[in-house]
């Protein structure tokens, strides 16, 4: 015990410092010394790491504990009889380090849980382990009409629900399911293993019921006794106005269920929108061609503009040049609450000048007529001046 160093000092840290700089100097400590740097150093360089990891960690757990801190600032080491430095079972490597250091295997921090046993994801404790099914993924198809109103739909899906010979319990009798007497129903169990730190535990798969957490004697021969059948089955599921294609729609607890009596998950559904026969759209604003013929735009008439649950009256004024765009204010789509935002788009009308590739003896005369005249001749005003440029810069 004489030779063990003072636990602010291994950290750095004051006695007055909070646990938040504790956790810091803890942590700093640990991002440099631990085996994972050092794997290619000298033997020596590598003992000298884990030593200071260890000691470090040994401290940590103390100071990161408001009862075993309190005892150590009054009596020293003395108040563990040298024993404080074994228990890591407070410190929550996941907490302190995350990804940190990447790759698979849940990243260092896992890594570091599971060899001491410590606050991280997994729990020994004696609540009883709890099965959450898992989620479903469809898809549903909708026509714009429909994106527009919003809509109710039926999808069909298989999923598994509790099973109806034994209501989901995986045995007809009660008594029949024992919690696993090894690992007290959590699925876990605890072994010794030895490492460059000693001997640590380590949490790992129950092997008497192989993560389970019980135990079945007769199990049910309808679902051999995980409590679950596969069945199909219908769900409805309420589409709101002003979706987007490739949105996700969560149907809570329409999922399959979990074994023995689990949580229901969640079905998620994808929207795939049909592509219009008229229209093109950018969020909430539609988009519509009309053809007009060389006529209609010198001498300006009306047009009907079709909708997608009515059609317009447009006026088209003398001289329109082709790619005018006409704003039909409101007439878009509905915006989708927290998303696109609230109020309708807009219907965007772009017209077209469809000129002739054939004409009559008497057409090509009376054109040839007006072909000098002021008024064929160009002469673009400020408006049509803007427009053609617009057409010149998106050529």
């Amino acid at each position: 015990m004489a030779n063990k160093r003072d636990y602010y000092e291994v950290l750095g840290v004051s006695r007055n410092a909070s646990a938040d700089e504790i956790k810091a100097a803890y942590k700093k400590i640990t991002l440099e010394w631990h085996p994972y740097k050092h794997v290619n150093d000298t033997e020596e360089k590598k003992k000298e790491a884990e030593e200071k990891f260890k000691e470090a960690s040994e401290a940590y757990s103390v100071l990161s504990d408001p009862d075993k801190k309190a005892k150590y600032d009054k009596f020293g080491h003395s108040a563990f009889d040298g024993t404080a430095g074994a228990d890591f079972s407070n410190i929550n490597f996941e907490d302190l380090f995350g990804g940190a250091f990447g790759g698979g295997f849940g990243g260092f921090g896992d890594f570091i849980n599971s060899m001491f046993g410590g606050g991280g994801r997994s729990s020994s404790g004696s609540r009883e382990k709890v099965y959450r099914g898992r989620d479903i993924r469809t898809r549903v198809r909708l026509t714009l009409e429909e994106i527009a109103k919003g809509v109710e739909k039926e999808v069909s899906i298989e999923r598994y629900e509790p099973c109806p010979d034994c209501a989901g319990k995986g045995a007809k009798e009660a008594s029949d399911i024992q919690k696993c007497p090894h690992c007290n129903g959590t699925g876990v169990e605890t072994i010794k293993r030895q490492s460059f730190f000693g001997t640590i535990p380590v949490q790992t798969t129950c092997s008497h019921c192989n993560g389970t957490g019980r135990v079945i004697k007769n199990p049910c021969r309808n679902c051999g006794g995980t409590g679950i059948v596969r069945k199909r089955v219908s769900v409805k599921v309420n589409i709101p106005a002003g979706v987007e294609n490739g949105m996700q729609l969560t149907v809570q607890g329409a999922g399959h269920t979990g074994q023995w009596g689990g949580q229901k998950a969640d079905l998620l559904v994808l929207v795939e929108e049909i592509p219009h026969k008229y229209f093109l759209r950018d969020g909430k604003d539609l988009f519509y061609t009309h053809t007009l013929s060389v006529t209609d735009a010198m001498l300006g008439c009306e047009v009907t503009i079709p909708g997608l649950d009515t059609s317009f009256k447009v006026n088209v004024e003398p001289g329109t040049q082709s790619g005018t765009i006409a704003r039909l204010k409101g007439h878009g789509l509905p915006g989708l609450r927290n998303y696109t935002g609230s109020g309708n788009g807009d219907l965007y009308v772009k017209f077209l000048v469809w000129i002739p590739r054939k004409l009559s003896k008497s057409e090509k005369q009376a054109l040839e007529e007006m072909r000098g005249s002021d008024s064929f001749t160009p002469n673009p005003n400020r408006d049509d001046r803007e427009l053609f440029e617009k057409m010149k810069t998106n050529f």
